[in-house]
């Protein structure tokens, strides 16, 4: 059993009301499994500058066929779950949707693109934003195993490098308790300064606490920031768990985020970095190459 799966088994004995919703996510890591992801990965990426990640600003070529495909699979999954939230989905997903611009607007985390786009066909915006929100994972996990040796040791940026998202948590790993985030999107990871706020960049002791859900556990504890109120979970660990599963990891501590919500801390929305990629349709050239008068 891979890890992944020993993850989805564990939430499902934990969690049997997520079942519906960890059926969409064994989908999504099926998908990233299969490598048809790789061909649309840019073939060489320039070393990051200084707080840019790798992939902004990045033209990336996605067979629209396949993005469409995908994107009925997991609404199909999602509608056994019988709410009618997803059933508004069904309607709005037909063949003139635009997909690229929902797999543009998922890549760079633009929450108001797809809020357009299910206010325009009656979808429901919350049902859409969750659904598309998985729908580029398969690519950016394959951007991350392509270009994790790219990542300069020195980067130091709240947000990852491979796709400008906020960590999902930390870990502190082995005897040397080195510290590392880790991206829910592309599995990414990139070294966690003690002390500093990935948010805001505060880095003073007085700013810093630390709090323990009761029913967290010893392995666990939430870092939060006085100044900007952001937290991070931060779990202590032997190694750092797969690419593939942090997604999962971070389900399965919600009870982390609960806690820290319940203290007035939040995570921010959206990107940590705004990409502004270009998403093309890689089967054009080919049809106007073979075009006849």
């Amino acid at each position: 059993m891979t890890a992944p799966d020993t993850a989805r088994h564990g939430l499902k004995r934990r969690r049997p009301e997520w079942k519906p919703w960890l059926s969409v996510i064994e989908e999504i890591v099926r998908e990233t499994a299969t490598g048809r992801w790789e061909a649309s990965v840019p073939s060489s990426v320039q070393p990051p500058q200084t707080g840019i990640p790798l992939l902004a600003g990045a033209t990336l070529a996605v067979d629209t066929s396949s993005v469409r495909r995908l994107l009925r699979r997991l609404t199909q999954i999602a509608s056994l779950s019988g709410s009618a939230n997803i059933a508004t989905l069904a309607s709005a997903l037909n063949a003139d949707l635009d997909v690229l611009t929902l797999f543009n607007a998922s890549l760079c985390q633009d929450s108001d693109r797809v809020d357009a786009v299910a206010t325009a066909r009656g979808a429901d915006p919350g049902a859409l934003q969750a659904v598309v929100a998985l729908l580029t994972l398969p690519l950016l996990q394959a951007c991350n195993r392509r270009w994790a040796s790219s990542i300069s040791e020195s980067w130091v940026e709240g947000y990852c490098p491979v796709c400008g998202s906020w960590p999902a948590f930390a870990e502190v790993r082995g005897i040397e308790r080195s510290r590392s985030f880790r991206c829910a999107r592309c599995g990414g990871e990139w070294h966690a300064r003690v002390l500093s706020c990935p948010y805001c960049t505060e880095g003073s002791h007085h700013a810093h606490v630390s709090l323990v859900p009761e029913n967290g556990g010893s392995h666990g504890t939430i870092d939060a920031c006085k100044s900007c109120h952001g937290y991070v979970k931060t779990f202590t660990r032997l190694r750092g768990c797969q690419p593939e599963t942090v997604m999962l990891e971070d389900l399965a501590t919600v009870h982390f985020d609960v806690a820290a919500l319940d203290q007035g801390y939040t995570r921010p929305s959206g990107a940590g970095y705004s990409l502004e990629v270009t998403v093309t349709d890689k089967g054009a050239a080919g049809r106007f190459l073979g075009w006849k008068a």
